[in-house]
């Protein structure tokens, strides 16, 4: 039985659909003034939607810092977090090929952007989407935080787990001194996760508006126009969730079937707001409750929301040739393994830029010549698209997080994946390193 966050979110969820969809079927009829008020409409509801975002955004960086340093502290040595960031870092460049070669494959397949039946925006048709701002001399400098606290407060993930990680390290290296820190930053981790359970009881909510507001302003015919890309790109994804739990089940075994049922929650709080983001601390605690130390976890975690975005790997590839195909642009093979090799590099700055995936793809399209304005006709289901790729991402993250766990030989017992976790999630202390 499903826990009582996930039954309030489905049906939210259903909710939203219903109501969405009765609000565009009363209003719209085909007028501009129709379309202006279902747009009004969409946001005044996505008001609750995005204060419940806020929220999210207002608990990351103290979780992220709090969560990872404490893993670190109980690492025990540098030696050990040399090894789990090599092997984080060794899975996530494999399954960043895997998704981006499967999106490859599929589009090159199923070919949605063939005979599309839509106007196409003229070549020079400007996308709205901003890519000065992203290359990689500006992300290679950004790594290292200027302000820690400037940092935090835009919630940029990758500067906060580099300096987590120097202060993790700093903290293990003055011994007993370090003790009250740690307690506090202890400490500060179970604060952190009961401010979390507050937040998440707000969910139901967003999740409602966030539906109930695109599906009201687009209109369900959006999914049907775009059916095929839609339906082809969530094909690829269901394919994707197999691979990785497919390689979880090899490396960690049968154990591996009770993963997605631990990570639920997270997974359809990141669908049905379209946010990886949101479903961070909910992962954190599906993990602990599979059996991940939290070292481990609030190590790999935070390094995946920047290195492991699996689903909008995919995306990424999916999106590029898709846009190319609409404009009969024959690619060589050649051209597309270069464009994926640039793709692996590039997508791994996606962290903290805004409608990250869109960035990076409208940098990529200059790069081989296909009209930029072609993400103009993704734009209109990249709502829904985005909701895919996030739950991806979470499936994705979380499975990183048990194959390092089982490669380091850590995975504890499972906590009843069917009851209803406290108010308090336990966050179970990691065991004294070995000597």
């Amino acid at each position: 039985m499903a826990t009582k966050l996930t039954r309030y979110i489905l049906f939210a969820l259903v909710l939203g659909i219903i109501a969405g969809w009765a609000t565009n079927a009363a209003i719209d009829d085909g007028s501009p003034e129709s379309a202006e008020r279902l747009k009004q409409i969409a946001e005044y509801l996505s008001i609750v939607t995005t204060l419940f975002l806020r929220l999210i955004k207002m608990i990351i960086a103290p979780l992220v810092f709090s969560t990872l340093v404490a893993g670190i502290a109980h690492m025990g040595d540098i030696a050990a977090l040399g090894r789990v960031g090599l092997r984080s870092l060794g899975w996530f460049i494999g399954a960043t090929f895997v998704s981006l070669s499967l999106g490859l494959v599929l589009v090159n397949l199923l070919q949605p952007g063939v005979g599309l039946g839509l106007p196409i925006p003229p070549v020079t048709a400007a996308s709205g989407i901003e890519t000065a701002a992203f290359n990689l001399k500006d992300f290679v400098s950004h790594l290292v935080p200027a302000s820690i606290f400037e940092a935090m407060s835009s919630n940029e993930i990758l500067p906060i787990v580099i300096f987590s990680i120097f202060f993790g390290v700093a903290l293990t290296a003055v011994g007993e001194r370090g003790k009250p820190i740690v307690r506090g930053v202890e400490s500060l981790v179970q604060v952190m996760l009961q401010l979390t359970n507050y937040v998440m009881r707000f969910a139901p909510f967003a999740v409602f508006t966030a539906v109930a507001s695109a599906i009201a302003e687009r209109g369900p015919e959006i999914i049907a126009t775009f059916g095929k890309f839609v339906g082809s790109f969530y094909l690829g994804l269901a394919l994707l969730w197999a691979i990785l739990i497919g390689a979880a089940f090899v490396i960690v075994g049968s154990r591996t079937r009770h993963l997605v049922r631990y990570i639920r929650d997270p997974v359809v709080l990141a669908f049905s707001t379209a946010s990886s983001e949101a479903a961070y601390p909910r992962t954190l605690e599906a993990l602990d409750r599979f059996g991940v130390p939290s070292r481990i976890a609030s190590f790999v975690l935070p390094l995946g929301y920047s290195f492991n975005l699996d689903g909008s790997m995919m995306y990424m590839t999916f999106a590029s040739i898709f846009i190319a195909q609409a404009y009969g642009i024959d690619l060589t093979l050649g051209q597309q393994i270069t464009m994926l090799l640039v793709l692996m590099i590039t997508s791994k700055g996606m962290a903290g830029v805004p409608r990250a995936s869109l960035v990076v793809i409208a940098a990529t399209l200059s790069m081989f010549k296909i009209p930029e304005a072609g993400l103009l006709l993704i734009l209109a289901v990249d709502h829904f698209l985005d909701m895919g790729r996030s739950a991806t991402n979470v499936v994705g993250n979380a499975v990183a997080s048990v194959v390092v766990a089982r490669w380091e030989g850590t995975l504890d017992s499972e906590e009843p994946v069917d009851i209803e976790p406290p108010h308090a999630p336990s966050h179970r202390p990691a065991p004294a390193p070995e000597t």
